[in-house]
């Protein structure tokens, strides 16, 4: 009886799980619910479930999410929350002969990925191997990876935004910015706060940035309306926010990715800057849906900007990818 081969991209946001021969069987948050009790922790929801919590807890249970940034800030939620995860997606028996590939951002420590490794042998599995998320991206976005012709990805995911230029198997230069997902539904719940003197959570910050926000203006402004805490009288009340508001709010996180993708351009060889204007730059992550990202970047950069197919899986298609055809992409893992 052989093991189910897995490919997990561990998002500070979601986490997909790849099974070999099945492609994507799981698609949940990557938030956990725990109660402590003493000095113990005792994990009561995984993923969904543990999502629906957040911010509606009583005082002894907790909604957290173990990734922060995209790098373990839990590691022994993240082990329970790997473990679960991989259970949910194969039967229990197959896992002590599993091999598992585990994406992780470009520039993660050492100390970072043997956190990511010891979490992932503490589930139970086989045999672990990483590979870079920009990386992966690129694979799962059907770049030539392993030609001697330069492809530059930006991947915009939950914790971390990776811009990229890639090569023969390795990346060129690269950086990691620690503004991604969380950060901009965060920079919208403080505008609303300090604009609207209105209190929203997290998840509604999430739902403005997808339903309206915007990097340039669009032909038609768009509006919603959202329910919060009044700061003043403390009493619930609803407002109307504008696409205008929330891309005044977004603008200087929108200003980092231009001046990150423009960073990673210059330390790139001449050689593979032509290949670049050639071929234009690709955009993934769930940050690829802001409107009007790709048109901006564009402009600011002077050189094609496209998005993903499918933005929201590239990571999870690329690892996936690689696990069917590990003898090929054997170069590119870490």
């Amino acid at each position: 009886m052989i093991g189910a081969d897995l490919a997990i991209d561990l998002g500070t946001a979601n986490t997909l799980v790849h099974v070999r021969g099945k492609g994507v069987v799981l698609n949940e948050p990557s938030v956990v619910a725990i109660v402590k009790d003493g000095h113990q922790t005792k994990v009561l929801a995984v993923g969904k479930d543990a999502k629906e919590m957040l911010g509606k807890t009583p005082g002894h249970i907790v909604a957290i999410r173990p990734m922060r940034d995209g790098v373990i800030a839990d590691f022994t939620v993240t082990e329970a929350m790997i473990k679960n995860f991989i259970i949910k997606a194969v039967n229990k028996s197959f896992l002590m002969r599993s091999r598992l590939i585990i994406s992780v951002p470009a520039e993660i420590t050492s100390i970072e990925q043997r956190a990511v490794r010891e979490a992932a042998l503490g589930a139970g599995v086989r045999e672990v191997h990483l590979i870079e998320q920009p990386m992966a991206a690129a694979v799962g976005a059907g770049l030539p990876v392993r030609d001697a012709r330069g492809s530059m990805i930006i991947d915009i995911g939950g914790g971390t935004t990776d811009v990229a230029v890639i090569s023969l198997n390795g990346i060129v230069s690269s950086q990691t910015l620690r503004v991604a997902g969380d950060k901009l539904d965060q920079v919208i719940v403080n505008f609303i706060r300090k604009r609207h003197n209105i209190l929203i959570g997290e998840r509604t910050g999430e739902l403005i940035k997808m339903k309206i926000g915007s990097a340039c203006p669009l032909e038609k402004e768009l509006e919603i309306e959202v329910k919060g805490r009044d700061l003043i009288t403390g009493v619930p009340r609803s407002i109307i926010i504008t696409s205008l508001e929330v891309r005044e709010a977004l603008q200087d996180s929108i200003r980092q990715f231009v001046s990150c993708t423009k960073s990673v351009l210059e330390k790139t060889p001449p050689e593979l800057s032509a290949d670049i204007i050639d071929r234009g730059i690709v955009l993934c992550g769930g940050g690829a849906q802001i409107k009007g990202l790709d048109k901006l970047l564009s402009e600011e950069c002077g050189i094609p900007v496209y998005v993903a197919d499918n933005p929201l899986h590239a990571v999870v298609d690329g690892v996936g990818k690689v696990l069917e055809n590990i003898d090929t992409y054997r170069g590119i893992l870490i």
